[in-house]
């Protein structure tokens, strides 16, 4: 059985998906940009990370989860030269044990979002 989480702590999808779904013990978070919750970017790079971990968390809580039960993330960036800030501001929300993680870089993100961050998380 899955379940569709939706809160309003965090932006509303921008598409056909919903902000997450539960099966079975595992949360799984669609990408989240580094969108406010009013939907607007800001400017910065380090601020559209917080907004995006931020953005996970308020999900993750949303589904009975939080960041430290994190199995994996996936980042998407506009730049892979910012791969060295992406990293301090992501310690500052995942501690050890860290999750798997996978980074790439993109050619474009929705709303031309500089950072994009999904996750798979166990539920306790």
């Amino acid at each position: 059985m899955t379940d569709s989480i939706a809160t309003p702590k965090a932006p509303a999808a921008i598409g056909p998906y919903v902000q997450a779904r539960v099966s079975g013990n595992l949360l799984f978070v669609s990408g989240q940009l580094g969108m406010d919750l009013d939907g607007n970017l800001p400017g910065s790079f380090a601020a559209q990370v917080h907004n995006a971990c931020n953005n996970l968390r308020a999900i993750l809580e949303a589904g009975g989860s939080s960041l430290s039960n994190v199995l994996k993330t996936t980042v998407f960036l506009s730049d892979l030269a910012n791969f060295a800030e992406l990293n301090a501001i992501y310690a500052e929300y995942f501690h050890q044990p860290f999750p798997a993680r996978s980074c790439f870089e993109v050619a474009r993100l929705p709303r031309d979002a500089m950072v994009e961050i999904e996750a798979i998380a166990g539920k306790p």
